[in-house]
């Protein structure tokens, strides 16, 4: 595959990603509502689905998955729309989304705080360098799109 393969085929699996741990939420939500016998309307607003529901683990990580992951998706888009994809980028998104896919893995299931928190920290800190190195390396070689 090409860099650009790459960077889409990263997204491309973080999307995917999103929408597996969607339809867990929506399985998981309804689900829940059904056994109790929650009334939708009851849980209209974020704070009454706290209150209310018991299981959140998902729709915590559908939620977190639109935090940071946003900075990946525009670092990639940015690297394409310039032209320029250092050797490096594929590799540390690749690394990037292996670290999304275990966060999401450990909050959807047994959800250890500390273990959620090491992996979040390590593809947070991977995230802030891989940013850091790529404005460098484009501002260092003056690259401009072709």
């Amino acid at each position: 595959m090409t860099p650009v393969q790459h960077l889409v085929a990263a997204c491309a699996v973080m999307v995917g990603l999103t929408f597996v741990v969607g339809l867990r939420m929506f399985r998981v939500r309804v689900g829940e509502m059904m056994a109790r016998r929650i009334d939708p309307q009851s849980v209209a607003l974020s704070a009454q689905r706290e209150r209310r529901l018991e299981d959140s683990r998902a729709s915590d990580n559908f939620n977190h998955l639109f935090e940071v992951p946003v900075l990946f998706y525009l670092l990639c888009a940015v690297a394409i729309g310039a032209g320029y994809i250092p050797a490096w980028l594929p590799v540390l998104a690749w690394l990037f989304v292996l670290t999304r896919i275990a966060h999401s893995i450990i909050q959807c299931s047994y959800n250890r705080v500390m273990h959620r928190f090491a992996v979040f920290l390590a593809g947070f800190f991977l995230l802030v360098a891989m940013w850091a190195m790529y404005a460098l390396a484009f501002i260092a070689t003056g690259a401009a799109p072709g």
